[in-house]
């Protein structure tokens, strides 16, 4: 029997800064494949067609004022801030421990300044909307999707490779 890899303590980085012990709580950017349900003649139930990725988000919650934030807001860039999250899993079987790496570029389209009362926690809620996504598992490259570049990249498979050579790119 084996017991899971469990999450014992991470930290974000925020375009360079160190924001240790000011992050209470992140959902990490899920990857979701955007399917178009398809049933043709003489097929017997339908299928889904891949049609790509659906939009990356990342939700985060700062457990107080971080000023830098605001230093992107609203830009043009669609790659203006450089998020990094670093984990550390363990397993408590063994005690053996896992680094896991998640470097994002986008921008923050929500940055919710929530409730404000004296002597309350007073947590903010911020979504970055991703064009870049890199997952490093061990040292090694799991994942890499570079929207713009048009790069899908799955433990070292470039999948949209053959996509970019049939458009000129």
């Amino acid at each position: 029997m084996a017991l899971p890899k469990k999450l014992k303590h991470f930290n974000l980085f925020g375009n360079g800064d160190n924001w240790q012990g000011q992050i209470a709580s992140l959902t990490l950017p899920p990857m979701v494949r955007q399917m178009e349900e398809f049933r043709g003649g003489g097929m017997n139930a339908p299928v889904d067609i891949d049609q790509g990725m659906e939009k990356m988000e990342f939700q985060w919650t700062p457990a107080g004022l971080i000023p830098g934030l605001f230093d992107n807001f609203g830009t043009s860039q669609l790659d203006a801030d450089l998020l990094r999250f670093s984990g550390s899993y363990q397993r408590d079987d063994t005690g053996e421990t896992l680094p896991v790496e998640i470097v994002v570029r986008g921008r923050h389209r929500e940055i919710a300044m929530g409730d404000a009362e004296p002597g309350s926690d007073n947590t903010l809620s911020v979504t970055t909307t991703l064009s870049y996504y890199k997952l490093t598992i061990g040292g090694e490259e799991v994942v890499e999707i570079d929207v713009p570049g048009m790069v899908e990249r799955i433990r070292g498979q470039d999948r949209l490779a053959e996509h970019r050579r049939n458009i000129g790119l």
